[in-house]
């Protein structure tokens, strides 16, 4: 019996804005830069390239290559993407363990 699998795509489960927002701090907690241009760009798919093209300024194309694998958005790039998402980008401290 041969087992058929699909492939899968986080983009179609985020329908809210807070599972988007979860979905990118997942990533930063992660730490990875790679994981979070690709979380960016799973989410800008979600919400579609296009009309986050109009709404950031931002080509199309220049967008696809940015949140690619192995893209690397520059932080003007980043800062007006999550905008555009209606995302704010938060800093905290870090709790040590010592402070736990």
């Amino acid at each position: 019996m041969t087992t058929v699998t699909k492939p899968f795509d986080s983009a179609q489960y985020l329908q809210t804005e807070e599972d988007i927002a979860a979905y990118l701090e997942a990533a930063f907690e992660d730490g990875d830069p790679a994981l979070v241009a690709h979380a960016l760009g799973v989410i800008a798919r979600a919400q579609g390239m296009t009309k986050l093209a109009r709404d950031t300024g931002l080509g199309r194309q220049n967008l696809y290559v940015a949140l690619s694998e192995g893209g690397n958005p520059t932080l003007a790039s980043f800062m007006a993407i999550t905008k555009a998402l209606g995302l704010a980008v938060r800093v905290e401290p870090i709790k040590s363990d010592a402070a736990e």
